[in-house]
């Protein structure tokens, strides 16, 4: 098969480059469609009973994660000619396309009580812009009077405050996110030029905002990282520009195909898809420099390029074929979950793996028959003295020093369980961004002075309909939150509990000792107050029904209470809610018939961390047992499994303990890096042990001999490979995020070690479990597309070149 592809490739090279110029063109003209995205609650089944709970949530009262903050701490702020700034601010940013409303100082209303119509009424504090410091200043005490706003939008204790805006969540999931957050940061930023008053920016939006646009730029970046590293690398091995731009060129396709494939496939961009396009230039490349440096070594022996591509695709396509196999094993396995994130990001990789080596495999036999000869300087790399001396290094540790090679792998395995046991799983909402970052700073200065802006949510379920009418349900949830506002990492509650005191203060002209819920002779007055208010028409009903809406059902059954946290941590933030928020609510409900679910985003995403974790497990099992039937098909030993999966699991054991003994934490990012590594370290094992299983048979089962040979001769591809994978994944260490950067330091720490495990190890292994045995005893037919000594004479004879119709340059000519 692999001899009549070599032929029909070579002879119809015209038609499949047009065929595959037509394809790129339309891949090209859908990749311009490519939009980003940055939702968290992708990592969480659909299915999950706590994911069902949120989305209910969110129909019932709206969305939690789409409030945007502006913030400063600067008493000038309240100077007459700030404060005008700040109003103009204000009024500019609830006229931006995407924002729904602005609640800001200048903005505040308050409730009144109308004793005509007796009903609440919303009236602005500031109804006009105050005339004088005066003014400016009596009005002041006015808003911080009212008890309702307190740490809300004003510290009590440092005075910093901030502008709320509410976010159309129809902007933020689309490509008009980013025009419409530079506008807000637009008019932040002229607000702060011409007062001198420091913004700072936060909520969800916001790092939302700032990780797709970081996503999208570092995307590039390590594009064109890949593409100078890959460069670099191969100039440094083959010599020549010509074995450096062709390579690039056909990566470069493959990436159009793999942006254009997401569109096709109706994905966006995220932090992990965002990945793909360098991690398939890594791949891809090694395809590349496989077939080249075997195109070197064949055409130095038969001197005619057609008749060495030839043979390097009957030779080596199988192989490559398995290689990118066990490669795309790595990534297929997250298309077992169901965690939209993860599958998206095993698809479009795994497609575009085999879309590298069909592409490969097509232009590298067509561009290098059609390009000169390759010149004895360019051949020099098969020679590489270094090289070979590192090689009869591990040579003379194979077969000399076994058992240092086993005290030192038993030395390292002991080493890296202690590390591994020191692994922890911790993520953070905006883990992935550098500790000194903006976005990081700015988070620190609102749970500096507000507790937090993370949404958490509660809701109270009192078990009858009109159940929150009942004030001692009331007070239930008034103790509970009570509780919340002792917590440090919390934000002041807002509920319809706080709406309530709030209209009881209403009710007594706004004095703020009466911010509390009404007694028993108050109750019926003021919900009668707020049942008339509700009925109005004007500001009054729309402010009292937006108010019940946010806050309760429409049967008073149930009832919100929304605050904020911050950013603390998985870990801490289970230890809140079990340690501390769910024994409290157990007290306080239990016996009651009411119940109380926690839920949120802040929630949802730690939950997500915890299960893409938990899934990511499975799929390093799954990874293994698809990599060991890999081998089992090829190789239809069970003895080849074992010598090919005990050197890949000593490579992710060392990769574990060096997580531990590093502090680098277990989190999504890094979890991925197991699986994606048991794919690509599988592919040096198959091609050793293939080898291997070759030089056995030509060597009439001579172990030894043919460890050596198969070190010589196996060893140089598998060292090139290595190099240019560490190399490319190397490039990930320069992401801003914590998260990718750990993926490429511990895929490149992994990338050395299966050197030391697939070089070395494995061959001890070999040596000693491989006893020498009677030739036709082996089983041939697994192995035999690997064999490189056939008779090349009755090669050239079945590839009877004059079928190909071609003019091949031959010896130069």
């Amino acid at each position: 098969m692999w001899r009549n592809l070599a032929l029909f490739v070579i002879k119809n090279r015209r038609l499949l480059v047009g065929l595959l110029a037509v394809i790129t063109v339309f891949m090209a003209w859908e990749a311009r469609k490519i939009e980003m995205t940055y939702d968290f609650a992708q990592v969480v089944s659909p299915t999950d009973p706590d994911m069902v709970y949120f989305q209910r949530f969110k129909q019932k009262f709206g969305e939690d994660g789409n409030v945007l903050v502006l913030g400063m701490q600067d008493s000038s702020v309240y100077q007459l000619g700030n404060f005008n700034e700040l109003r103009i601010l204000t009024d500019t940013l609830s006229k931006v396309e995407g924002v729904n409303g602005v609640l800001g100082v200048t903005r505040l209303p308050r409730l009144m009580k109308d004793t005509a119509t007796q009903t609440f009424r919303a009236e602005p504090i500031f109804r006009r812009f105050p005339g004088s410091q005066a003014e400016l200043d009596s009005l002041m005490r006015v808003v911080n009077s009212q008890e309702f706003y307190k740490g809300q939008l004003i510290s009590p204790t440092t005075g910093a405050t901030l502008l709320a805006l509410t976010m159309d969540p129809k902007y933020l999931n689309s490509s008009r996110r980013e025009a419409v957050m530079q506008e807000i940061l637009g008019h932040a930023e002229q607000f702060q030029k011409k007062t001198g008053i420091r913004m700072h920016y936060a909520g969800l939006p916001y790092v939302r905002a700032t990780m797709t646009t970081k996503v999208a730029s570092e995307m590039k970046l390590f594009v064109a990282l890949t593409i100078a590293m890959m460069a670099l690398t191969l100039l440094m091995f083959f010599r020549t520009w010509s074995a450096v731009v062709f390579p690039l060129l056909i990566v470069l396709i493959v990436v159009i195909w793999c942006i254009g494939s997401m569109v096709l496939m109706g994905y966006k961009i995220n932090l992990l898809t965002g990945l793909i396009p360098s991690i398939i230039i890594v791949i891809g490349i090694p395809n590349c420099t496989y077939l080249l440096s075997r195109y070197h070594y064949d055409y130095r022996k038969s001197g005619n390029q057609v008749l060495a591509m030839a043979r390097v695709v009957r030779k080596i396509g199988l192989v490559t074929l398995m290689n990118n196999t066990t490669t795309a094993i790595g990534f297929v396995v997250f298309c077992f979950t169901n965690i939209a994130i993860l599958f998206q990001f095993g698809a479009v990789a795994t497609v575009n793996i085999f879309v590298a080596f069909a592409v490969s495999f097509i232009l590298m036999p067509i561009v290098f028959t059609i390009l000169p000869p390759p010149t004895p300087k360019q051949l020099e790399h098969l020679e590489a003295k270094p090289l070979m001396k590192l090689l009869e290094f591990f040579d003379y540790l194979v077969l000399e020093r076994r058992r240092t090679v086993y005290a030192a792998a038993l030395v390292l395995l002991v080493l890296a369980s202690f590390g591994v046991a020191k692994v922890r799983s911790v993520s953070y909402m905006v883990d992935d961004l550098p500790k000194d970052s903006s976005v990081n700073s700015d988070l620190k200065f609102f749970e500096q002075h507000f507790n937090g802006v993370m949404p958490l949510e509660l809701v109270v379920d009192t078990g009858k309909d009109k159940g929150l009418l009942k004030l001692k349900n009331l007070e239930r949830i008034d103790r509970l939150e009570n509780f919340l506002r002792t917590q440090p990492v919390l934000t002041t509650p807002v509920s319809v509990v706080t709406a309530l005191k709030a209209s009881t203060q209403a009710f007594y002209n706004g004095s703020p000792e009466f911010y509390r819920l009404p007694d028993n002779s108050e109750k019926n007055y003021v919900f009668s107050y707020l049942a008339r208010s509700q009925n109005a028409k004007g500001s009054e009903g729309q402010l009292t029904s937006k108010l019940l809406r946010s806050f309760t059902d429409s049967t008073m059954r149930e009832a919100r209470i929304s605050l904020k946290i911050a950013d603390i941590g998985s870990h801490n933030l289970d230890t809140l809610l079990n340690n501390r928020i769910r024994p409290e609510i157990k007290k306080i409900f239990n016996g009651t018939g009411m119940d109380v679910k926690l839920t949120g985003t802040t929630i949802i995403f730690t939950k997500g961390n915890e299960y893409l974790i938990g899934t990511l497990k499975e799929s390093l099992i799954i990874a293994f047992v698809l990599v060991g039937l890999v081998v089992l098909i090829l190789f239809r030993s069970i003895r080849a499994v074992f010598f090919t999966l005990l050197p890949n699991f000593f490579t992710l054991l060392l990769t574990g303990g060096i997580m531990g003994y590093f502090g680098i934490p277990l989190k999504p990012s890094t979890a991925l890096i197991f699986s994606i590594a048991l794919g690509i370290d599988g592919d040096n094992s198959i091609h050793l042990l293939a080898k291997f299983r070759q030089e056995m048979a030509a060597n009439g089962r001579r172990v030894k001999a043919a460890i050596s040979t198969t070190l010589s001769e196996a060893g140089t591809s598998m060292i090139y490979t290595s190099i240019v994978l560490f190399l490319g994944f190397s490039v990930f260490a320069f992401s801003e995020f914590g998260g990718t950067k750990a993926l490429g330091l511990l895929m490149s720490a992994s990338l050395l070690i299966t050197n030391f495990s697939n070089l070395i190890l494995l061959p001890c292994l070999l040596v000693t479990f491989e006893h020498g045995k009677d030739e036709d005893v082996i089983d041939q037919s697994g192995i035999k597309h690997y064999d490189d000594n056939y008779h090349e004479e009755d090669d050239d004879l079945e590839l009877n070149l004059s079928r190909m119709q071609v003019q091949p340059k031959l010896n130069g000519q």
